[in-house]
């Protein structure tokens, strides 16, 4: 087995680029690196902004239609509020109370919730007050009836509930 000749490296002749030209170039390419990381970085910002508006203008757009919605909702519990007790195992009240069901089921997913009234204490905030009268029974600032529901869309307001106040 023979050894190969072991040769140093030249020395720097002018046509060569000297060692600092190297250099200068490593740090060009690690600047060029690192501005391509930025607008990656960059890039990926970008996309989970316009991720995040498009849900946004979604859950706008269910906003919309559920304010369509939620007026016929509201006449339909209405109605149903005046089914009699000797009517209720009538096979088109348990057809009504499907439906009922079926709305429910509907707005849940959707991030709808009704807001709470009777036996609560008034919030400015959730609740309209429409009257504020004495109520035997119930303390200062209680709702004692709920004149028409309110409903939240994923914890924001959409639509205050408007309340009787005990005073």
């Amino acid at each position: 087995m023979t050894v190969p000749d072991f040769k140093p490296n030249p020395p720097v002749t002018s046509d060569q680029k000297p060692i600092s030209e190297l250099a200068a170039l490593a740090k060009k390419a690690e600047e060029y690196l690192n501005g391509w990381k930025r607008a990656k970085a960059d890039y990926q910002n970008f996309k989970k902004e316009t991720e995040k508006r498009q849900a946004e203008i979604i859950q706008f757009a269910n906003a919309a239609l559920l304010a369509e919605l939620l007026p016929i909702y509201n006449n339909f519990k209405l109605a149903g509020q005046h089914i009699s007790a000797d009517q209720k195992d009538l096979e088109w009240v348990k057809g009504f109370n499907h439906v009922q069901k079926q709305f429910t089921a509907f707005f849940g997913p959707l991030g709808l919730t009704e807001i709470k009234t009777v036996g609560e204490k008034f919030d400015p905030d959730w609740h309209e007050a429409v009257v504020h009268e004495a109520k035997e029974g119930f303390g200062p600032d209680i709702i004692f009836e709920e004149v028409s529901p309110g409903y939240k869309l994923h914890g924001k307001l959409l639509q205050a509930a408007k309340v009787k106040v005990a005073k």
